[in-house]
C-alpha cells in the first residue's frame, strides 16, 4: 500500500491546511485511526498516515509504560498494523511511530463486559460538531455509508485510488478516531470520481471496485461487505454493498451486484440463514423500501431474520416497521431530501445519529435516535431471542 510521492505530498499539504501541525525536522504523526481488519474482536488494527515513508510500529500496552511492540517493514506512508487487545474492561494505551517519525501517547478502551455502546452515523459531508455522540462514550463507531462528500473534488477526475478525502476525514476528529474504533459502510459518494451529470455519461461516474475505501480502511471480507460479530453481546453486524439501485446497469452504477444470482446476494443468504439467537445488524445506504423490494422481495425476507436494517439514503431520521422488523434512517446532515417509508412510525428532520446500547445481563438492545444536540428522539428496545 505504498502512495505516490505526489499523493502523499498533496495529502499532508491539504492537513496542515486544515490545521494538522507538522515538524520542520521530526514530523509528528497526528493522522490515526483505529478498524477491525478480520472478524475477531480480540485484534484490533491501528492506522496513519506519515509524512516520510517507513516502517509500521505500534507499542503498546494497558498502562502508559506500554511494553509491548508489533512491527512490519514494508516501506510506505499509509500504515496498519494489527495489534491484539488486552482483556475486556480494561484501556489500551498506544503510540506508533515510523522511522524518526512519532505520534503523542493515545488510548482506548476495551470491549465491556456489561454494557456495549454502538453510534451509527450517515451523511457525513461537512464537520458537524460530535460532541453529544462523543459525550455518550460510544465503544464502536459505524457508518451507513456517504462518509465523504465525493472523491473527485479534491483529487481530480479519474483518481480512484485516491484517499484524501479520508485523510482530511480522520484529520478533523482526530481524538475521536484514535479513541473508537470504526467500522464505515459505503455509500455512492464514497465511490464518485467524476461529476454525475444530467444523464449517464460515456464513462463511469463511480468506481464500484471502492478502491479508495478500501486501501485507506482495513475492515474484514471484501472490506466493500463485511461481517463483525461481538459474540460477548450476542450481535453481529453485517454491512452490505447497496445504493442508487435503480441506476445499476448504467454508467451511474454505484455498488456491486445485488440480485438473486451474485456473490453478494448469496453471501449474505448464507449470513441470514445462520443468525441463531444474535442480534443482527444490517447496514447500508439504500433507499430502505426500494432494498427489501429487489429480488421479488427476497431481500425483505432476508432482512426480517435479523433484527434491524439502518440507512443513511437520504437527510432525516425515521424508524418504519413492516412484518415486525425494524427499519432505520440515519443523518448527520438531516435537513434535506426525505424519502418517507410507508411505513414509518417517527419521522424527523433533525440532524441525528443512532445510539445501540446492549446490556448483556437483560439480553436487550434500546436504539435511541438522537440529535446532535443530544436529544432522544425515539426509542425502541429489542430482546434478544432465546
Amino acid at each position: 500500500m505504498i502512495m505516490t510521492a505526489r499523493l502523499a505530498s498533496c495529502i499532508f499539504a491539504a492537513l496542515i491546511a486544515a490545521g494538522a501541525s507538522t515538524a520542520e525536522t521530526t514530523p509528528a504523526i497526528t493522522q490515526i485511526w483505529l478498524t477491525h481488519g478480520t472478524n475477531d474482536p480480540g485484534h484490533i488494527v491501528v492506522n496513519w498516515l506519515s509524512e516520510q515513508p517507513g516502517d509500521s510500529t505500534v507499542h503498546f500496552g494497558p498502562t502508559e509504560t506500554l511494553g509491548q511492540t508489533v512491527r512490519t517493514d514494508e516501506n510506505t506512508t499509509l500504515h496498519h498494523v494489527e495489534i491484539p487487545l488486552p482483556e475486556s474492561a480494561t484501556v489500551c494505551h498506544y503510540q506508533v511511530s515510523t522511522g524518526e517519525q512519532n505520534s503523542a501517547p493515545a488510548k482506548f478502551k476495551a470491549y465491556s463486559t456489561d454494557v456495549l455502546r454502538v453510534a451509527v452515523v450517515a451523511d457525513w459531508q461537512g464537520k458537524p460538531d460530535l460532541a453529544a455522540l462523543m459525550a455518550d462514550d460510544p465503544h464502536l463507531l459505524m457508518t451507513a455509508g456517504d462518509n465523504i462528500s465525493n472523491i473527485y473534488p479534491l483529487c481530480g477526475e479519474d483518481h480512484p485510488e485516491c484517499i484524501l478525502p479520508y485523510a482530511k476525514l480522520v484529520a478533523a476528529y482526530p481524538e475521536l478516531f484514535r479513541s473508537t474504533p470504526f467500522m464505515p459502510v459505503l455509500g455512492n459518494h464514497d465511490k464518485q470520481i467524476r461529476p454525475r451529470g444530467p444523464a449517464p455519461p460515456e464513462k463511469p461516474v463511480y468506481d464500484v471496485s471502492a478502491t479508495a475505501f478500501c486501501r485507506f480502511f482495513e475492515l474484514p471480507d471484501d472490506e466493500w461487505k463485511w461481517r463483525f460479530d461481538l459474540p460477548a453481546f450476542g450481535v453481529r453486524f453485517i454491512a452490505l454493498d447497496l445504493h442508487h439501485l435503480s441506476d445499476q446497469g448504467t454508467t451511474w452504477q454505484t455498488s456491486h451486484d445485488y440480485d438473486a444470482d451474485s456473490d453478494q446476494f448469496r453471501w449474505y443468504r448464507d449470513l441470514m440463514a445462520d443468525c441463531g439467537d444474535r442480534f443482527v445488524i444490517t447496514l447500508y445506504n439504500a433507499q430502505n423500501a426500494a432494498a427489501r423490494s429487489r429480488a421479488k422481495g427476497a431481500w425483505h425476507d432476508m432482512f426480517r431474520k435479523g433484527t434491524l436494517c439502518v440507512t443513511g439514503y437520504g437527510h432525516y431520521g425515521e424508524r418504519a416497521e413492516l412484518d415486525g422488523h425494524t427499519y432505520y434512517n440515519t443523518a448527520l446532515q438531516g435537513k434535506g431530501d426525505r424519502y418517507p417509508d410507508p411505513h414509518s412510525e417517527f419521522l424527523a428532520s433533525e440532524h441525528n445519529y443512532l445510539l445501540m446500547t446492549f446490556d448483556r445481563a437483560a439480553r436487550t438492545l434500546a436504539v435511541e435516535i438522537k440529535s446532535l444536540a443530544g436529544a432522544v428522539l425515539d426509542r425502541k428496545t429489542f430482546q434478544q431471542k432465546k
